[in-house]
């Protein structure tokens, strides 16, 4: 069964540059070129709550493992802790010479990972009043796009077109070189291979442990945008952005493309986010959100199908 528009969320926060799911997938974070994340009911359209307090565009958020807070960063250098109820920081967190592009929780959210212009990684104990990063990465020679923390690694990509894995429990540093600047990286669901976003267009999917490239995806339209892409459907599909207004579909294994997503005329697909549990993916383009997904018996004649 094909993936239907469900709704679309006009932010109103100028464009928006990131859309994020909360833990279970109940609420999803927009970040502005306003400065501001807002909190939506994804489903109903229902603006939650608005986070003001960033003196530059917002680059990417993130939600911790309970729901209760919001880590997000900006172009004004700066990571910012959010209570969600409340609306307020919690702590500013300064440390960045450079604008944070990326954000990622540890497993129990008591460390903040953010990357950066400035070529570094930091992680910063969000528990705690120290204000000063706990860990500092400074191996990449280029912007740090995108992040993966697990359990016991980070994982980071840049536009040096190197994906490195810092492995904490050992105290490693392992170092893959793709030779194309990387915009963003995920880790299937098994935790077997990293799939790495490129500039010249190419998707490439990746052995975590040996480096190994194992299959590559193209069709989609990057044009120096920074898309972003995720593993899909229990890892059997891959599905990214594209600078001509859809998301396209490949599937993992073979990796021919299964379908197109249009949303419209003009307009990145830059940004994207898969439902934690369900088969819901959000998308950004523009000024608003879109929410795709399966059709319900609900939905009656409302839904709307465009496919190639």
């Amino acid at each position: 069964m094909e993936l239907v528009r469900k709704n679309i969320i006009e932010c109103n926060q100028g464009a928006v540059r990131a859309v994020r799911y909360n833990v279970d997938g109940s609420y999803c974070l927009s970040c502005g070129s306003d400065k501001k994340i807002k909190l939506w009911n994804p489903y109903s359209g229902l603006l939650l709550k608005t986070y003001g307090g960033h003196a530059g565009e917002v680059m990417d958020a993130a939600g911790s493992c309970d729901s209760g807070f919001i880590v997000s960063v900006s172009a004004d250098k700066s990571v910012i802790y959010w209570d969600v109820t409340t609306g307020l920081p919690v702590r500013r967190l300064r440390g960045h010479a450079g604008t944070v592009k990326c954000v990622k929780f540890n497993e129990d959210s008591s460390v903040a990972v953010s990357g950066s212009t400035d070529n570094t990684v930091m992680c910063w104990d969000v528990r705690t009043r120290k204000l000063e990063p706990i860990q500092t990465m400074r191996e990449a020679k280029d912007c740090v796009t995108s992040l993966v923390v697990t359990e016991h690694k980070i994982i980071a990509a840049s536009l040096d077109g190197s994906i490195r894995q810092y492995d904490l429990r050992a105290g490693e540093l392992t170092c893959d070189t793709v030779g194309v600047p990387i915009t963003h990286v995920v880790q299937t669901t098994d935790g077997q291979c990293l799939l790495a976003a490129c500039l010249d267009g190419t998707i490439r999917l990746i052995d975590t442990d040996s480096g190994e490239l194992l299959s590559e995806y193209r069709g989609h339209q990057t044009e120096d945008y920074h898309i972003e892409c995720a593993v899909i459907k229990s890892d059997s599909q891959i599905i990214s952005g594209s600078a001509e207004g859809c998301a396209v579909i490949w599937d993992l294994v073979e990796g021919s493309e299964v379908r197109r997503m249009y949303m419209g005329s003009g307009g990145v697909v830059h940004s994207l986010a898969p439902h934690p549990t369900g088969s819901d993916i959000m998308f950004a383009r523009r000024r608003h959100v879109e929410l795709w997904g399966l059709p319900s018996e609900e939905d009656g004649d409302e839904v709307e199908v465009i496919m190639e």
